[in-house]
């Protein structure tokens, strides 16, 4: 049956992760801020905070009225001012930080109640493309390859330009889709920040940076941490007719203290590699801006 891209369009939800801490950078965003804020709510790359750019990059493929963020209560004095304009309909708060796959988890189980039917796609909010509508063209690939398979959730994987020991790698298998942005691949497995003779090998054989965007429809994600993390999923199914009440923050206090942190890349995604596919991504000249030397070389090129 035919999508038609309309019709897609209004289907489609974005999610912005925002509640990480930033450690690792910790050293440079305190020189430029004069404080811990994490690197998310810091201008490192001009008069815009990295949450900023994420919301003004993403408006091209996903309506702002159609996109969340995911934030942590206790950066609340960091990002106050950024969200003070957004609805607070749109702001999930989490109690605490306990890695990606509860916030991802707690996330959908919002949007299953909105439109259990919906397309999602997740998007890091401390991350640098150079090429913005390269990136919505991608963007516009994945919607359009995840709404014509219900059961796959596509990520974005970028064609490396060093051997990087730090990101995490896809290595892509049989061939899905030729699209006009680029191919769609099984994914054969993932490697998580390899030696850097496994990295030069691994770009030798055409594996790909993973930049955990991912693109889906709501219960194919469900599906996944259903079957990767089924306590997980249990402890939050179990609050969930308190979502959307004036009883969700004490509940989901309540769960996070019982929780344990949790990395959805290492745990969810690579025990459940059959269930994805990778779109190979060119010229988007990616970076996760993890490091300082990552945000002064892309500082460098600007």
């Amino acid at each position: 049956m035919e999508i038609h891209r309309n019709d897609l369009r209004n289907r489609r939800w974005g999610l912005i992760l925002a509640g990480g801490d930033g450690k690792r950078l910790l050293p440079l965003t305190r020189t430029i801020s004069g404080d811990d804020r994490p690197k998310q709510f810091c201008a490192l790359l001009g008069n815009e905070t990295l949450l900023r750019r994420t919301r003004r990059r993403i408006s091209q493929s996903v309506r702002p009225s159609r996109t969340f963020l995911v934030l942590t209560r206790k950066h609340e004095y960091f990002y106050r001012d950024q969200v003070a304009r957004i609805p607070r309909s749109r702001l999930l708060i989490q109690p605490s930080n306990q890695g990606t796959a509860p916030a991802i988890l707690y996330s959908l189980m919002h949007l299953r109640k909105l439109d259990a039917e919906g397309l999602i796609a997740f998007f890091p909010s401390d991350h640098h493309f150079l090429d913005d509508e390269a990136f919505a063209i991608h963007i516009e690939s994945a919607f359009l390859t995840a709404a014509s398979r219900p059961e796959t959730i596509v990520l974005l994987g970028v064609t490396p330009d060093t051997p990087e020991v730090d990101y995490g790698w896809i290595e892509p298998g049989i061939a899905l889709d030729k699209l006009k942005s680029g191919s769609v691949y099984r994914v054969s497995r993932f490697w998580e920040k390899p030696s850097g003779m496994l990295a030069s090998d691994l770009m030798d054989r055409g594996c790909l940076w993973n930049t955990f965007i991912m693109v889906g429809h709501v219960q194919a994600f469900l599906n996944l941490i259903h079957s990767a993390a089924p306590k997980l999923m249990e402890a939050f199914e179990s609050i969930g007719p308190s979502f959307a009440t004036a009883s969700e923050t004490s509940a989901l206090c309540d769960l996070y203290n019982g929780i344990s942190a949790m990395n959805f890349s290492q745990e969810v995604l690579s025990a459940q590699s059959q269930k994805l596919a990778v779109l190979h991504c060119a010229g988007l000249r990616w970076s996760d801006l993890g490091e300082p030397s990552r945000v002064l070389s892309v500082l460098n090129g600007l």
